[in-house]
């Protein structure tokens, strides 16, 4: 691996680089052995942000002129990455907008917050009520029953996560061991709405995870095997199984629209990540999902 160090060195050096924080739990108290470093820069001369990982560093780039435009909350609430914002740590920042940026973010009075769950919840409501047009209903076979519990996980972790923490002013996590973030941070105050969360992924501890490790193998999920085992040797075991059933979902999803062609022995590979008989499919993922959308409103 790479010195973070060191690159963080170069990206302060280069000219074209305005701003540079540190994201993630590495080099922080709460860091373990998956922790993955990770920089976020803003730059001049890009026109879209960019990703890129080398030797295990990932540099998350940013156009140069979002720096000042996101000082603007509803500008930045309606195309920023709030939470990696949030909760990073500035490294460099001679223009003291990210300083600026992050500000607003802690500060964030009641109304703003309920505004911003409300705009969380109707995507998610929006998202739920497609996947049912599609995904349920006369003439819907396995694969849309998969599909639907797929969304139904997505919608749970990328909109009703973090407009459950509103209610806290938190910010999501979104590392390998995310269950074990949420449950810590909205747990005990939103006992309801983590457990559809727990629900919705059929957690099993240890056993459960090793299982599905096992199943990577002939998928071509190295990386995400290798990632995986790091959070179980940690004790991560739900966080290995969250990853990895989300990482399938995301990587085989022609695998998923094309379910009845697959060999049995893929399928039978793929149902184990997916945890088919361990979590609700099709219109009852999708009704769970509901019910946690209303918990993660009224916070309850």
């Amino acid at each position: 691996m790479q010195d973070p160090d060191k690159v963080q060195d170069r990206l302060v050096a280069d000219r074209k680089v305005r701003a540079v924080a540190q994201a993630g739990s590495y080099g922080t108290d709460e860091a373990w052995a998956g922790s993955q470093p990770t920089l976020v820069a803003f730059e001049r001369g890009l026109l879209s942000p960019q990703t890129e990982t080398r030797a295990g560093v990932t540099v998350q780039r940013y156009p140069f002129e979002k720096l000042e435009a996101w000082r603007d909350w509803d500008t930045a609430r309606e195309e920023a990455p709030i939470a990696l914002l949030a909760t990073s740590r500035v490294a460099y920042d001679p223009t003291g907008n990210y300083g600026r940026i992050q500000r607003t973010l802690w500060t964030l009075n009641a109304e703003r917050l309920a505004a911003h769950r409300e705009d969380l919840l109707n995507q998610a409501a929006g998202r739920l009520d497609a996947a049912r047009r599609t995904s349920t209903g006369p003439g819907s076979g396995v694969q849309e029953q998969l599909l639907a519990l797929a969304e139904a996980r997505n919608v749970a972790v990328d909109l009703l996560y973090p407009a459950l923490l509103t209610h806290v002013h938190g910010w999501p996590e979104f590392e390998i061991r995310l269950p074990h973030a949420w449950r810590a941070a909205a747990g005990l105050r939103f006992p309801k709405a983590v457990y559809h969360l727990d629900n919705l992924y059929g957690f099993g501890g240890e056993a459960e995870a090793r299982r599905v490790l096992l199943a990577t193998r002939g998928l071509g999920l190295l990386e995400q095997e290798k990632r995986a085992r790091a959070a179980i040797q940690a004790g991560y075991y739900d966080g290995a199984v969250r990853y990895l059933r989300d990482e399938t979902a995301r990587t085989h999803r022609k695998d998923l629209e094309r379910w009845t062609y697959l060999s049995s022995p893929r399928r039978d590979k793929l149902a184990t990540l997916l945890g088919v008989t361990l979590s609700p499919l099709g219109p009852a993922a999708l009704a769970l999902a509901g019910e946690l959308l209303a918990d993660a409103r009224e916070g309850r």
